[in-house]
């Protein structure tokens, strides 16, 4: 028998009370009793984005949210400034180029978070850029950007539009929606909200909203206009996920047991426990500066394959990480703290870490990556 630990950055584990709630009779999404569950997601989705404005429930991945923040909000030609360092940062630049957007790019060595003054220095150069678009954390490298940071660049510029991908650094950072001047945020259920995937969550500013009056790009099935007129009446502009969103807000009410800072506080001390254990390996960190606690990538020791660091993890001993992208496979592996996540997920990754490492010919002391996570998640 093997039993299997998820410690990817999505799917992330779901927990029984969620998966419960799940397991209830099928009811209509437009029937009266599906109406207060909406209203309390809806309300939920608010407090946890730290938001006073709408925030729309999605049927969809969390990409589904980061096209609607394109076509809903902008027309074909119009500028927009992508962070890109990593793999959802192009992401971001191929959606835009999709919709006929101007794309020019704050190109971010990877492994390193964006500079603020960066994207002043180009917004001043060029004052039609209607938008900034960047990720919270980079799942691809495990970096956090600096939102609050660059939040006070972008408010500075009135025709442009703040435009984050927080669908992995929702609930695992401490993101101020309203007080950081983000005007459109894009969350997943699979990550930090720790539901199966199919949802996307996006805030939407009153600033915004106004922009979304003058795009005149097609829209559909991601109309976000529609979306709130349903939203405001506790209904879905299709077929609402009505399983999902029972279990979202089952998910919720254990967040909100918890407490928001005890949330970002747990998060921190899981990352910090992670990255103390793979120093005390040898190892080292591929985030440089300013390492999400969503994500930790880990650098693999010289003349080892990570790939192959990640499929023995998996196949030898049931735990699933992530392996590196692109430019950076082969290099890195990743392991998550993320969601339903506590003290003996990391003490588990660590030590299959260890004996994978040791098996593979890397010079390790068996429990010394162990004890220094102890000695964090102690604290």
């Amino acid at each position: 028998m093997l039993k299997r630990y998820l410690l990817a950055p999505g799917p992330t584990p779901v927990p029984p009370e969620v998966l419960l709630s799940m397991a209830m009779p099928m009811i209509h999404h437009r029937a009266p009793d599906f109406l207060p569950i909406l209203d309390s997601a809806k309300k939920g989705l608010q407090w946890l984005f730290q938001a006073k404005g709408d925030v729309l429930i999605l049927c969809s991945t969390g990409t589904g949210g980061m096209v609607g923040a394109v076509n809903n909000f902008f027309n074909p030609g119009d500028k927009a400034l992508v962070v890109n360092g990593g793999k959802f940062g192009e992401r971001w630049t191929k959606i835009c180029q999709a919709y006929g957007l101007k794309v020019e790019e704050v190109t971010v060595e990877w492994g390193y978070a964006v500079k603020p003054e960066a994207v002043e220095a180009a917004l001043k150069k060029d004052p039609d850029i209607k938008a900034v678009f960047v990720q919270a954390t980079e799942t691809s490298t495990g970096v956090y950007h600096d939102i609050e940071g660059l939040g006070k660049v972008v408010r500075n510029f009135e025709n442009t539009l703040f435009i984050v991908d927080a669908i992995s650094a929702l609930v695992a950072q401490d993101l101020k929606t309203d007080e950081w001047g983000v005007d459109i945020m894009i969350g997943g259920s699979q990550k930090g909200l720790m539901l199966p995937p199919g949802l996307a969550f996006v805030s939407v500013s009153e600033k915004a909203w106004k922009r979304n009056e003058t795009s005149k790009m097609p829209r559909f099935y991601f109309n976000f206009k529609k979306e709130r007129e349903n939203l405001a009446k506790n209904q879905t502009n299709f077929t609402s996920a009505v399983t999902l969103i029972i279990g979202l807000n089952e998910a919720i009410k254990i967040l909100q047991k918890e407490g928001l800072e005890n949330v970002f506080g747990r998060h921190a001390k899981l990352a910090h426990a992670t990255r103390e254990a793979v120093k005390a390996l040898g190892l080292g960190i591929y985030s440089k500066e300013s390492p999400s606690n969503s994500v930790t990538a880990i650098e693999a020791p010289e003349g080892i394959d990570g790939q192959l660091i990640y499929k023995k993890l998996r196949e030898k001993y049931g735990i699933t990480g992530a392996g590196g992208q692109d430019r950076a496979k082969g290099k890195i592996f990743r392991l998550a703290h993320l969601g339903y996540a506590d003290t003996f997920d990391v003490i588990t990754g660590i030590a299959a870490l260890e004996m994978v490492l040791k098996e593979l010919g890397h010079s390790v002391t068996l429990g010394k990556g162990v004890a220094a996570a102890q000695e964090v998640l102690m604290q």
